[in-house]
């Protein structure tokens, strides 16, 4: 523990990665996916509280009902990708508790609490989403994450029953260098950081 990983490793995960907005024509196979979540996995959430639930959309007629809810913008985005991922978050995650967080009750913290519940299941479930970007560019994929989607309409076809709520979806694959927009500013430290 706490090694610093090396340059290389830094331009992998951050500062040479690019949100991609076009594929290559390469697959991406389940054993993948499998090595995705099983490093993002490892990633904190409060209490271990792990609301994450993913679906990943591969064939070409999960593409297409995708296709049809996404703004129209990312529909090429979603029909070319190898996968896209959709990262939602499980409303009831509390249920797993006693396994998940055996030290004390924190069912109970929750239960109740729909309000509470659904606040700290899309925080930790955005959590949950970062860690699987950067697991996917750990292992050699790239990602490009979207927002443009109707949500509701997304819930009813690929999270049917309403405990489950999609947070964003992640196209991942081989990304294509031709798309990618030109590298655009971030902020200083000093205009968002204070050190108190």
């Amino acid at each position: 523990m706490g090694s610093p990983v090396d340059d290389a490793a830094l331009d992998t995960l951050f500062r040479t990665a690019r949100s991609q907005n076009k594929w290559l024509d390469k697959p991406v196979s389940p054993e993948q996916l499998i090595a995705i979540y099983d490093l993002m996995k490892w990633g904190p959430t409060s209490a271990n509280s792990f609301p994450a639930r993913i679906v990943f959309v591969t064939s070409q007629e999960s593409k297409k009902r995708l296709a049809a809810i996404v703004f129209e913008g990312n529909r090429p985005k979603v029909m070319t990708a190898p996968a896209t991922a959709i990262i939602g978050f499980d409303s009831q995650f509390y249920d797993l508790l006693p396994r998940l967080f055996p030290h004390r009750d924190m069912r109970s913290a929750f239960v109740d609490k729909p309000e509470f519940a659904q606040v700290s299941a899309f925080r930790n479930s955005s959590l949950q989403g970062a860690y699987f970007m950067l697991a996917a560019r750990a292992i050699g994929l790239d990602c490009g994450p979207m927002s443009g989607f109707d949500n509701e309409g997304v819930d009813r076809e690929f999270f049917p029953g309403g405990r489950v709520k999609s947070n964003f979806i992640c196209a991942i694959g081989y990304g294509d260098p031709s798309a990618v927009f030109e590298r655009l500013p971030r902020p200083s430290f000093s205009e968002v950081c204070e050190i108190v």
